[in-house]
């Protein structure tokens, strides 16, 4: 069954790339809702913004959403991890500026709040996207991939030349709760060069070695260290999580991704919707809703860090 939140939650944080103070909450909202976002600091025109893969526009450094009308959001693919990883299907998230707060630059403070104030059960049938041909997209070494499969599984590889980050590839089935346990607390991550390029371009104004991983050839400047020793690709299946939940639905299919963002995680989903063939919209019953991404989460699979 489709499910949303009990009740309204509010989380108040800095924009990354803005510096500026931002607020934020998500409402409950009614079955084949799916997520939206609403512009409170806007007061005429097209303030509402879907969450959904054909609003995507380019944008290098986060997921940035638009409606017809030209308002945006950005940042948004922590947030659209949680709930996905959650399992919340209904939600309006309203912000009083152009970007989601970063926070603490993972999804375990929105998934904290989520599991502490409940869900509701919906008398509405999950949909789901059952991929049913190879997918893939390719740009250089990048690649992203969709393949058939029962339950929706992310394989990611990432090689970078920081000795503290180097080779790194995890696979995981991602039913069960596996997003909260092994994802959720995994933070953004850049180099110090990256830093110091982005904030002389005006950008980044709200990172901060607290609410990001920041590198530096062999050292990791971040105080406390790392969360996971692999704590970088994590965050990368993080992001492709809240990526791939703008298709409208949960995906039945493997996503493997090589080098890839989120430019070519959406890339990838347009590629997918294109090829009628490739794909089929499915009701979840019983025994394929339980395989889905947040079914069965607990208090207990929070990480020490939410």
């Amino acid at each position: 069954m489709q499910s949303t939140l009990k009740s309204a939650v509010s989380f108040t944080g800095l924009g990354l790339h803005s510096g500026q103070p931002v607020r934020m909450i998500v409402r409950p909202a009614s079955a084949d809702y799916g997520i939206w976002f609403r512009r409170t600091d806007l007061t005429s025109g097209d303030v509402m913004i879907p969450a959904r893969w054909d609003a995507v526009v380019p944008s290098k450094l986060c997921t940035l959403l638009a409606n017809p009308s030209g308002v945006t959001v950005s940042t948004v693919e922590h947030i659209m991890a949680a709930l996905a990883g959650c399992g919340i299907h209904n939600a309006l998230v309203e912000i009083d500026g152009p970007e989601v707060p970063i926070l603490d630059g993972s999804a375990a403070p929105f998934v904290a709040r989520f599991i502490a104030v409940g869900q509701r059960e919906q008398a509405a049938p999950v949909r789901a996207i059952r991929v049913l041909e190879t997918i893939e997209v390719q740009d250089g070494e990048a690649i992203a991939r969709l393949e058939p499969s029962e339950m929706l599984e992310i394989d990611f590889r990432i090689d970078f030349a920081e000795g503290a980050i180097g080779r790194q590839e995890k696979r995981l089935n991602m039913s069960n709760g596996a997003f909260v346990r092994e994802l959720s607390d995994s933070r953004t991550f850049c180099r110090q060069s990256d830093v110091d390029a982005m904030r002389a371009n005006g950008l980044a104004l709200g990172g901060t070695v607290e609410n990001a991983v920041v590198f530096d050839g062999d050292r990791v400047l971040t105080p406390g260290g790392l969360r996971h020793r692999d704590e970088p690709v994590r965050h990368k299946m993080l992001d492709a999580l809240g990526d791939l939940s703008l298709a409208g639905g949960p995906i039945l299919g493997r996503y493997t991704g090589i080098r890839a963002g989120h430019a070519m995680t959406n890339r990838l989903l347009r590629a997918l919707f294109a090829r009628r063939d490739a794909w089929r919209m499915v009701e979840c019953g019983l025994s394929q809703g339980l395989k889905l991404p947040g079914v069965g989460v607990v208090r207990a699979d929070l990480p020490a860090v939410a």
